[in-house]
């Protein structure tokens, strides 16, 4: 089994350093969802990264909908065989492959979907769920959404129609960090009470730590056993934003900031260079 750990940690490595040779980009939340993008590549989903196709028949989908953390999704994508790690080095560049938000217009392995207009992965995904169920494709389909975008009103039509249609191959996931672009999410405008909200939508609600993979296995071990139950799933998954350095936790100020020479090198520092740079 792969050292989860380890990966992680050059993931957020991968983050800073992307972010920093651009001057723009989004490390917090990038850097508060590494764990689980690690664990999903990793170790949950059923993919074939050296044979990546749109349709993605028989593999599980993941969608990304918050695409502004689009610097973890490629760090991990990249290292888990999807395209070379080489490529990280033109994040943002005029002409790359990897935009500053998920785009399909350059076809670039693992996505299949442009996001970053927030509100919209959720449908999506319903529509990616519903079409395995006519194709008896036993694959599931996963969605990242972040708990600011809960503000968007699309969500909850979406939400409304895949509780009543039973979209039972779905699994949501929010990344609940209380923290958006202006400040907290409850400051903004709250999105409380988040389970009872779900579970009135008609979704099986589960807690996760996003930190812990331990937590993460429990939870989907869970979710595994209760498929039969006819309930699409929604799990609440507590992170941090700017996870693994100390001076980008606490507070909202890195959502879209990037680190200058300095404090990269004070966050780089302190993370483990695992698996190498790139």
């Amino acid at each position: 089994m792969a050292d989860l750990q380890a990966i992680a940690s050059q993931v957020r490595r991968d983050i800073l350093r992307m972010v920093h040779a651009v001057s723009s980009g989004h490390p917090g939340g990038s850097l508060g969802c590494a764990d689980l993008l690690t664990y999903f590549y990793n170790e949950r989903l059923t993919i074939n990264a050296r044979a990546f196709s749109m349709d993605g028949l028989n593999e599980d989908l993941f969608f990304l909908s918050n695409g502004h953390i689009s610097p973890v999704w490629y760090s991990v994508l990249a290292r888990s065989g999807f395209f070379p790690i080489e490529e990280l080095a033109t994040f943002r560049k005029i002409s790359s492959r990897l935009q500053g938000h998920p785009s399909v217009d350059k076809n670039l392995p693992g996505i299949r979907m442009a996001s970053g207009s927030l509100g919209q992965g959720l449908s999506v995904a319903i529509g990616a769920a519903t079409t395995k169920k006519m194709q008896a494709d036993n694959a599931m389909v996963y969605c990242l959404m972040g708990d600011g975008e809960l503000q968007e009103g699309q969500v909850w039509e979406a939400a409304m129609y895949a509780g009543s249609k039973k979209i039972t191959n779905l699994i949501g996931i929010i990344d609940y960090n209380n923290r958006q672009i202006d400040g907290d999410v409850s400051d903004v405008m709250g999105i409380m009470p988040l389970s009872d909200k779900w579970t009135a939508f008609g979704w099986d609600v589960y807690h996760m730590d996003g930190h812990s993979f331990d937590s993460m296995r429990e939870v989907f071990a869970a979710i595994d056993s209760n498929k039969s139950n006819g309930m699409p799933k929604m799990i609440i998954m507590k992170t941090e934003m700017g996870k693994g350095v100390d001076f980008m936790m606490g507070t909202h100020k890195w959502h879209g900031s990037a680190p200058n020479d300095e404090q990269l090198a004070t966050a780089l520092a302190q993370l483990p260079e695992t698996l190498g740079d790139y």
